[in-house]
Order: C-alpha cells, then structure tokens, then sequence
C-alpha cells in the first residue's frame, strides 16, 4: 500500500498557528501587542529601555543591566566610525595621565624578566631614588602581596605601584650583593611623562628629535630639545614621528608654527555644521622658522603625527621621509561622564594646508576592516616598494610650490624608504619573540653595574663593552641556555641587527631611552636618508 503523508501539512500548519497564538499571548503581555496585537511605534530609545526591561523581568539567568550596557556601549559608538569610543573610567585615567603629562606614582622604569619585577631605572628626584632604590633591584613585594605568588602583567604593576599623590607603598627588593632584602617606604608623588624619548646631536650641526606622542607638554619639551641641540651646534633637525600615534592637536599645531613663516595655514577643522569649521595659521614667531628640516613618518605615524607632518610638507617646508601613515583625520571630543567613564566623539574633520583630507576610506560599522588596513598593505607589498601603493587621482592636491601629494589615504613621504628586513630569520625572530636579548642586556648591566656606570657618555660606555665578536657569542650561549639553540650561519646574518639592539639595550640601563636610539640608529636606513637629504632642496 502506497504511503501517503499529505495529512502531514495541515497538521503541522495547525500546530504552528497554535504556537504561534501561545507565543503571541506571551509576548503580548510584555510589549504591548505582540504578533497579533496592535502595532504601536516606539523610538529607538524607547525600544531600547523596553528591550532591558525585558531581560531584567524575563532573562533565564539574573544579570545586571549596568554591565550589559558597558557591554553594548562600545558597540554602539564603534558602529560610527573606526575613532568614536567609549572608554572605562580606569583606562580613561590611565589615558588622561599619559596625555596630560603626569601621574602620581613611585618613580621608576621597570621590566618584566623571567617573572621578575625588574628595576630598569629610578626617575631622578623622584620618589623611589628619594628612599634609595637603584637600577637593578628585583621587586619582591609590594605591601602584603608577594609577586612571585601572582601572575605578573604590567596592569598590575600599574595598579600596585600607581596612587594617589601622599600616600605610601611599601616595597621590598633584592639587591646583588646585600645579604638580605631591603624595604622601603615610599610616599607616592606626582612623577613627569616625557613625550620625547632622544633629543642629541646625531652627525655635526645635526640635531635628533625623537617624539613619541603628542601630549600636554610636548611643545614645551621640544623647545627645550630644540635649545639645547642648538647650543650644542645645530643647525639643522631631524624630527622623528615614527610610531607616533598622536594624541593631543594643539601641540602639534604649536610646533608647526616654530617651523612656519608668518601666514602660512597649518590645518583646518570641518565639522557638521558651518559654524564649527575653523582654520590655524602660523603667526612668525617660531625661533627655527629657517633651519632645514626633515620629518620620519612610517604607517603608525597617525593623528597629530599627520597634522605636523601635513603642515610641513604642503608648505613645503620639510623633506617628509619614511612610509605612508596611518591616515587618521578625525576628530575626537572627549565628554567625561559623571561616572569618570568617557566617550571619545568624532566631531570634526581636519584638513592639510592644500585641503586634502588625511583621513582613509571606512565603511559604518567596518571596525574589524579598518584595523586590518596594515596588514592588507604589508601583504599588497608596500612596505618593501612604493609602486605597491596608489592613490585615487580626485583627490590630487598642490602643495605651495606646486608639488603633488594626495589626501584620502595618510601621507606619502617625499622620499619613500622599504622595510628593513636585512637579517631578519627565524633565528632572530626566536630570540625576539622570547625577549632575550633585553633579558639578556638586563643581566649584563646587573653583573656589570658598577663598572659601567662610570660612563660619563653613550660613547664612553660602548668603548667600555667587548669586542662585537665576543658579545655576540656571550649573548647566543645566553639564548642557548634559555631555550634557543644557537645557529652559526643564521646569527651571522643577523650580526649587526643583533648588535645594534644589545648596545641599545644595555645603554637604555644607563642612558635611558636616549641610549637606546643612540644605538639602533647608527644602522637606520631612515635616518642615512635623512642625513643624505637634510642639505638638500625641496624639489
């Protein structure tokens, strides 16, 4: 007998009608209508708070409805635009001190090293050099807790060590060569943030500016680093923004004006209405209004990096060499809530001398698209060839001497410099990715403290270190010891760059971050062409 289901459907049509009904008498309830109710309009606001009032009423499991919105308001903002956020009262702090300039804190520069909490250096005039504390020590405990017990991170190296101004900490430390752990009261006090991390003189009457953000006080700071380069011979500068992610535009707008003759524009602002649109002029008073000059930009370059940047080459001011950057042009107004949370709201869009907007292409609600923008240039080539990349020919602009730079995509450099990639191997890339050769530079300026801190200059101390041959083995049977087997023919290759970075590591123990560069930046392809071009013309 042939098997016939056709009774099947409307069976099943009754049974969904039926469901259908149950659910709509449920929901009917709850929102007023439900599927087969009235259909009342409702704004998104309204929607919304009806939304939360149901998972607080009916949710399977209790949750809080303040975290759900913590959780949703990233979301929302971020649906704007790549820029527009919304930020924790905690990371909101952190941010403010970084940018402002200062924080409140114990006054030290300290390392993370094989789950020790390392001293690296002690902030002179600070808190902790007050008290004794010195470059080397291993923190063994902050107040009652004990740091071998927890899990180190710097966030919570931070939160230990950081506080409000006048009140103590305790902290107990091993020293090479005392018998027993030393303890010291600290009462935290309000410890300077330094914008610029290198300011020297790089080659005869060429001074080095390294900027590392733009933050309250980094016009001030470069003044003083501009002076004193300048009484120590320059004439001439090399402005470095690499990895410069910006922050805030007033500094950067003050330190073009330094550079500026008078009347020139620096950078315009257009927001949605006409009465928000503003322009920033240079007014002639910058002391250094005729020195050549040359600004490094590579692709982390962003924000205020750009608007410096922008002003100097559209006013042909400055030879711009390096990588094209990020391309960030908008705009952020920081609102603090009343809870100390704040929302970071794009408000405006800024502009370069010639008009060209800075700002890439993003799509609403494309924020995983535009933070891959990096990697989708480094696999099309362009960190290794400047052919790689193209610009959309409408958006092509006149720089003040007619020269042509484009807007909608960063700013390409005048002189394009590849990614450095001599020696780089997988032995390298094993020894970088353990952190050993500042492991291993830590070590080397503990064992070596005494003796090398009689160094009166960076060049003084690197005459004081053993032949290259010598420190280059000393350093592999290191990294052997610590997991990395040592490969002949590949650390070889990597020779200089290895070099380089172990003389840096050990001079930041002595120099700070100024030692540091001093080093790297004797084999930098950046800085050779910089150099090579700081005596030439514009063309």
């Amino acid at each position: 007998m042939k098997n016939n289901r056709t009774w099947i459907w409307p069976v099943v049509t009754a049974v969904a009608l039926a469901l259908g009904i149950c659910f709509g008498t449920v929901f009917s309830n709850q929102l007023g209508g439900g599927l087969f109710g009235k259909k009342r309009s409702l704004t998104g606001r309204e929607k919304m708070m009806e939304v939360f009032d149901l998972i607080e009423d009916e949710y399977v499991d209790e949750i809080s409805i303040d975290s759900l919105i913590e959780q949703t308001l990233p979301d929302m903002l971020i649906g704007l635009d790549p820029h527009s956020s919304y930020v924790p009262y905690e990371e909101a702090a952190k941010a403010k001190a970084d940018l402002e300039g200062q924080f409140s804190g114990v006054g030290i520069t300290f390392q993370i090293v094989n789950d020790t909490l390392s001293v690296i250096d002690v902030i002179s005039g600070g808190p902790a050099e007050k008290v004794g504390m010195m470059p080397g020590d291993r923190i063994i405990k902050v107040d009652d807790v004990t740091l071998s017990e927890i899990d180190l991170t710097n966030e919570k190296v931070f939160k230990m060590l950081r506080g409000d101004k006048g009140t103590h900490v305790e902290v107990t430390v091993k020293r090479r060569g005392a018998k027993k752990p030393l303890t010291f009261n600290i009462t935290r006090d309000d410890i300077p943030v330094e914008s610029i991390d290198a300011a020297y003189v790089i080659s005869p009457g060429v001074g080095y500016i390294r900027i590392s953000k733009f933050a309250r006080h980094t016009y001030e700071e470069m003044l003083a680093a501009l002076s004193k380069l300048r009484a120590e011979g320059a004439d001439k500068f090399i402005i470095d923004l690499r990895y410069n992610g910006g922050g805030y535009m007033e500094p950067a707008v003050l330190m073009a004006n330094e550079f500026l003759p008078a009347g020139r524009e620096i950078v315009s602002t257009r927001g949605r209405k006409s009465g928000d649109d503003q322009s920033v002029g240079s007014d002639g008073s910058g002391a250094f209004i005729d020195y050549p000059m040359v600004v490094l930009v590579n692709e982390f370059s962003a924000s205020a990096s750009e608007i410096f940047t922008g002003a100097m080459q559209d006013n042909d001011r400055a030879w711009i060499i390096g990588r094209r950057t990020f391309g960030k042009g908008l705009v952020q107004h920081p609102v603090t809530l009343t809870d100390g949370s704040e929302v970071r709201l794009t408000v405006q869009r800024y502009y370069t001398p010639s008009g060209r907007s800075i700002q890439k292409e993003y799509n609403r609600g494309g924020a995983l698209a535009y933070e891959e923008d990096l990697l989708r240039r480094f696999e099309r080539g362009e960190s290794f060839s400047a052919d790689s990349i193209t610009f959309d020919e409408s958006l092509r602009y006149k720089t003040l001497s007619g020269r042509t730079v484009y807007g909608g995509g960063g700013i390409m450099p005048d002189i394009f410099v590849p990614e450095d990639t001599t020696g780089i191997n997988s032995y390298y890339r094993a020894l970088i990715n353990e952190n050993l050769p500042s492991k291993y530079a830590y070590e080397y300026c503990d064992i070596n403290r005494d003796r090398l801190s009689k160094a009166q200059t960076f060049d003084e101390l690197m005459s004081m270190l053993p032949n290259d041959n010598t420190l280059l083995n000393d350093f592999a049977n290191y990294a052997a010891q610590n997991g990395v087997n040592k490969r002949p023919v590949y650390l070889n290759e990597s020779r200089e760059e290895l070099l380089s970075i172990l003389k840096g590591q050990i001079a930041r123990g002595f120099f700070g971050l100024e030692g540091y560069y001093r080093s790297i930046n004797q084999r930098d392809n950046n800085i050779e062409e910089a150099l090579k071009y700081i005596n030439k013309p514009l063309e």
